[in-house]
């Protein structure tokens, strides 16, 4: 058997590629078919969609009960509200795609004339008919449809339903990148929003594919070990789960940087080390997947949810709940509350992508060997007053350029921060959303005497001041105490950001002092 490996670019085929078991990711879709049930399937871009389906699909043609079939709605997305041309590029496409997968046997007839508007339906319902079994479709890509097209093919499937399983597909999967429940735009309403009724009303069930959970982590990292005799350590895979929050791409791509890339040779185990070092290398390379989440954020839908998010406050307007879903079906933040970022890795690159443009016009940070002491612990002291200083010579213009002008102060310090650790480290973020608040942890590897895990820690939070509001050190060193209560730290630092139009001039309220928080601690209080 050909030697597998870590896929990160199109569907997965057991046969050459380390894979999670569909029926383990989406294990209610058989009852729903056995059901004749209509439902959804919806989920983050490279999440292990089509790849989940595809196996599913053969798994229940195997079975001998079902000619299932997964196809895709993409070749009518260039027809837009042309009907009639849509849905012959999607029948097209099925054709192919059942020419492919089913016995001869199972493949459909020719397909009938009929009305632009009855085509779809009228397909279907031949080739069911014809079919010695009952069909299973999952459509996939269904969002790429708009307009009279979608409406038109809702309708359709829904006008079809009434006569499963022997005159129409006795089950039917939309799948897509969201909730097609909530389309607004199948009901006639503004096409780039989600909420209100849907045509398509009888589904009964609406499913979401998640990230893998850490079990799932380690089965398929363990398909490496049992492959080629290569350990992953288990601070590597806890270190790989806690970076990618179980996306599916960003496991997958993590693993081959290490294997492929980093070339680490079988014999050596990988460590949390080489797990750090691959994220750095697919943080700075940019992969396609990334850039295409990060393409999002330029939409205003996402920035009314990301925006206010990254300096902790909360919306002029409250976000309207179809923003959020919105924002959460493109896998850019968590599905839980609170509000945020879905795993480190998209954090850092978002904060990266909303900074290089401003960032990249300035001088350079000094040199991240510059801040590492003798005994290697990082001097954090001189990062803080090397940062007042770039930020009395760079502040007001770097802010003046910022597209999310709300979070600029916030976005400039970890951008900062980020090119100092430069991946010897790492920044971890915590959104304090509707708290004024964006909490930073510094953590960098600092072994010590018999721990070879041990880390040094810095804690940061970060606030700003609008035109009106109060001084928020009161309130920002009694956060801070919160914040480093969890933590188990000693001591930490508050850098408040003075936005008011009639703040002194940068060089004048850029300092860094001594203060004392509420519980005691001794406080870098950091003005600017």
């Amino acid at each position: 058997m050909v030697a597998r490996w870590f896929n990160t670019a199109g569907p997965c085929n057991p046969n050459n590629h380390y894979m999670i078991p569909a029926s383990a990711r989406l294990p209610t879709v058989p009852g729903l078919v056995a059901r004749n049930g209509y439902f959804v399937v919806h989920a983050p871009r490279q999440t292990g969609k089509t790849t989940t389906l595809r196996a599913l699909a053969a798994e229940l043609t195997d079975s001998g009960r079902y000619a299932a079939l997964l196809t895709s709605c993409e070749p009518g997305r260039a027809w837009g509200d042309d009907v009639g041309e849509a849905t012959r590029a999607i029948l097209q496409k099925l054709r192919d795609d059942a020419e492919d997968a089913l016995p001869p046997e199972l493949v459909p007839p020719p397909w009938p004339e009929a009305a632009d508007g009855a085509l779809l339906g009228t397909s279907l319902r031949a080739w069911s008919r014809a079919c010695p079994r009952p069909v299973v479709l999952f459509l996939d890509e269904i969002d790429a449809l708009e307009g009279r097209t979608l409406i038109s093919a809702l309708g359709q499937l829904r006008s079809g339903a009434t006569n499963r399983p022997s005159r129409f597909p006795a089950s039917i999967a939309l799948c897509g990148l969201r909730d097609l429940r909530d389309y607004k735009i199948a009901s006639g309403g503004n096409p780039n929003r989600l909420g209100g009724p849907s045509p398509f009303n009888i589904i009964v069930e609406s499913l979401r594919l998640g990230n893998f959970t850490l079990d799932e982590v380690w089965e398929l990292y363990g398909q490496h070990t049992t492959a080629t005799g290569q350990k992953f350590t288990t601070t590597a895979v806890n270190r790989a789960f806690e970076l990618t929050g179980g996306q599916p791409w960003l496991v997958n791509a993590l693993a081959d940087e290490i294997v492929r890339k980093l070339e680490v040779p079988p014999s050596a185990q990988i460590t949390a080390a080489h797990v750090d070092k691959a994220k750095e290398r697919l943080v700075l390379a940019r992969a396609t997947h990334l850039d295409s989440l990060v393409d999002k954020l330029n939409d205003p839908r996402v920035r009314a949810i990301i925006e206010p998010m990254l300096a902790g406050t909360v919306p002029v307007e409250d976000p309207l709940d179809d923003d959020l879903q919105y924002v959460r079906d493109l896998g850019l933040i968590a599905v839980d509350a609170p509000v945020r970022i879905s795993n480190p890795i998209y954090s850092e690159v978002v904060v990266r992508v909303l900074t290089d443009r401003v960032l990249q016009f300035t001088p350079d940070a000094p040199p991240p060997r510059a801040f590492v002491l003798p005994d290697g612990r990082m001097d954090f002291a001189r990062l803080l007053a090397e940062f007042a200083e770039f930020w009395k010579a760079n502040g007001d213009i770097l802010v003046s350029r910022q597209v999310y002008h709300e979070a600029a102060p916030h976005l400039v310090l970890q951008a900062y921060l980020q090119r100092v650790i430069n991946g010897g480290g790492t920044v971890l973020r915590e959104y304090g959303v509707g708290r004024g608040r964006l909490d930073l942890l510094v953590r960098w590897p600092h072994p010590t005497l018999g721990n070879p895990q041990a880390e040094q820690r810095q804690a940061i939070e970060i606030k700003a001041r609008a035109a009106g509001d109060p001084d928020p050190i009161a309130q920002g060193l009694l956060q801070l105490d919160g914040y480093l209560d969890r933590l188990d730290l000693d001591t930490g630092t508050l850098a408040l950001f003075d936005r008011r139009p009639t703040a002194p001039a940068i060089h004048d309220r850029t300092s860094i002092s001594p203060t004392t928080s509420p519980a005691g601690r001794t406080i870098t209080l950091f003005r600017g």
